[in-house]
């Protein structure tokens, strides 16, 4: 009995500094324990994120800061990496999730989020108007905001201007329209010398094409999100897809990006591809590498206006969070003018902020914040708790079009597999 007792006591110990290992494993921004209280009064905040590398050392940062500024509080930060959502499902499924995270996907984890409506309403200090308020669009659902705006992109067209020197052609100005680009990358094709006027990759993500669709008036699914048929085989969804396919097929783009192949950031580099449609992820890489380019806004169907896609990032708080109040200090302070300035990897998402930098007047970063002015419309996975099922069999017909096959029939056949989802 004796024995047993010892025994029990040292795997009991073990267990407990394992378990003490553990919690003090990922990134801190400082040595808090991930307990509740250190039994000295300090509290701790865990705040996780799916960053690495120098934008994960500024968050580290910004967490020093609220600590400052907040005596007796410790923020863990806690860095998932590619494992975010796995690792976040299961803290939600557990009861143990972290007070504060970043995120996107709002459909899937709503109902383990705290509203922030009544803190917001409730704190004089925060001013909704100062935010770009499309971005609210991304986090919000059922007229509730789940998160505060963190970080952003739009997508705009990168180009190389000494392939546009070269060919004696102006740089594109924001208002062209489609055509003007098909004729500017026509010009700019040599296939003999594996010079391209566009890259597109082959598979494209759903999500990132949603822009040009609504720039010809098109759409996945209704405003509504009860209704595909009629909207995602309309004509104007058909024919915005087309202009894709009717590149590749007048050897005015290559694709790019796919198994075996460079990527379209790295062939833009190359000098081989004169346009690259994108967000902001590179635009640091080519001034690092020394490309002579530009940027600009993503091109109309004639009278019709363009409207943008954004990739957006929030932070919010778990509903079975112990310290609700504390959270949303942290979200504040996390939106606040300093700490934005603060996420040197972010685009800003306070209007006073971008013009206090004048971001606007920058030639290479106008753009997105134009094409932010223009992203007013609701994703489809937003608007439907299916989207995922729909979404597959989109893809597929989107894969196929980028092959060359018929948009119209692929596109009719994709809506005749998902109406099952609608009901």
């Amino acid at each position: 009995m004796k024995k047993f007792s010892i025994l029990t006591i040292v795997l009991l110990l073990a267990f407990s500094l394992a378990a003490c290992s553990n919690s003090s494993s990922g990134n801190t921004a400082s040595d808090g324990k991930s307990n509740n209280s250190d039994g000295k009064g300090d509290v701790t905040l865990r705040f996780a994120t799916w960053d690495t590398g120098e934008a994960l050392k500024i968050e580290q940062q910004i967490a020093k800061k609220f600590q400052e500024k907040n005596p007796g509080v410790k923020v863990q930060v806690e860095a998932y990496g590619d494992g975010f959502d796995q690792k976040l499902a299961a803290s939600f499924g557990a009861k143990n999730p972290p007070d504060v995270m970043y995120m996107w996907n709002f459909p899937a984890y709503t109902e383990s989020l705290e509203p922030l409506d009544k803190y917001i309403e409730g704190d004089s200090e925060m001013d909704l108007n100062d935010f770009y308020q499309g971005l609210f669009n991304y986090s919000s659902m059922n007229g509730k905001i789940y998160g505060m705006p963190a970080g952003f992109t739009t997508r705009v067209v990168y180009y190389n201007k000494d392939l546009f020197d070269k060919a004696h052609i102006p740089y594109p100005k924001d208002g062209w329209t489609w055509d003007d680009f098909k004729q500017i990358a026509k010009k700019l094709s040599d296939p003999s010398q594996k010079q391209y006027g566009v890259g597109l990759v082959p598979e494209p993500d759903t999500y990132d094409l949603q822009g040009l669709v609504w720039s010809n008036g098109g759409s996945y699914i209704s405003n509504d999100g009860k209704k595909i048929k009629g909207v995602m085989n309309s004509p104007e969804t058909i024919d915005a897809l087309n202009v894709l396919s009717d590149l590749l097929k007048d050897k005015s783009a290559v694709l790019v990006g796919g198994k075996n192949q460079q990527s379209g950031d790295d062939i833009f580099k190359s000098g081989k591809i004169a346009m690259w449609e994108t967000g902001v992820w590179p635009l640091q890489g080519f001034k690092d590498a020394k490309i002579n380019f530009g940027t600009v806004e993503v091109p109309s169907f004639g009278g019709k206006p363009t409207k943008g896609v954004i990739a957006a990032s929030a932070v919010s708080i778990a509903k079975d969070s112990k310290h609700k109040d504390l959270a949303y200090k942290f979200v504040k302070f996390y939106s606040s003018a300093e700490a934005i300035k603060m996420r040197t990897s972010d685009l800003p998402v306070r209007i006073s902020v971008v013009k206090q930098m004048n971001m606007q007047q920058d030639p290479l970063l106008s753009p997105f914040y134009k094409m932010l002015e223009r992203s007013t419309n609701t994703p489809a996975f937003l608007l439907n708790k299916n989207w995922n099922d729909i979404n597959r069999n989109l893809s597929s017909a989107i894969n196929a079009i980028m092959l060359g096959q018929n948009p119209k029939e692929l596109l009719n056949q994709a809506v005749s597999d998902s109406e099952k989802y609608m009901k």
